[in-house]
């Protein structure tokens, strides 16, 4: 994968839908070498998909919640196939520390919520926390981030920390 392979693989993640003849444009190649080097990317796998995002609460999903379980290993594949059956589930993560699952659910309400709670409490120890507001999205992967990025988020984080320690 070169330089152009990933400067497609970002327009594409912020505009899946931009026309091949504005993305090639963009990378200073034809529309036809542009298709190539996407169906390669998909071919190989780095591209898996193209997805519509939506905004959940238009749909009524006003309830954003992380569920952290401590789950038995044996109780693994039993969980794993309560939580593909619920389409409330977003996301399903193994994770270390206290907890050995984290879940990010959408609910209408905190009602529907507290039912997954009570099935899941079957399973595992449980601890939830709702989201009231997301702060940062990122969805656009880079392959080779940018180190003055990481320049500047150390230096707004050392910022952040001086005002409180003062």
């Amino acid at each position: 994968m070169d330089q152009i392979d990933e400067k497609l693989i970002e327009i594409l993640q912020q505009n899946a839908r931009m026309p091949l003849k504005a993305i090639a444009a963009q990378v200073f190649l034809s529309a036809p070498a542009v298709s190539a080097r996407i169906e390669k990317l998909e071919a190989q796998q780095l591209i898996q998909g193209y997805h519509a995002q939506i905004d959940r609460q238009k749909l009524g999903y006003h309830i954003t919640a992380f569920i952290s379980l401590d789950l038995e290993t044996k109780r693994k594949p039993e969980f794993y196939g309560f939580v593909q059956a619920c389409p409330n589930v977003l996301e399903c993560n193994c994770v270390t520390g206290e907890y050995s699952m984290l879940i990010k659910v959408a609910f209408p309400s905190t009602q529907e919520l507290d039912t997954l709670s009570v099935s899941c409490r079957g399973l595992a120890r449980l601890r939830r926390r709702l989201s009231s507001q997301r702060r940062c999205r990122r969805e656009v992967f880079q392959s080779s981030p940018k180190t003055e990025c990481v320049s500047k988020e150390t230096k707004t984080a050392k910022n952040f920390l001086a005002v409180f320690q003062t």
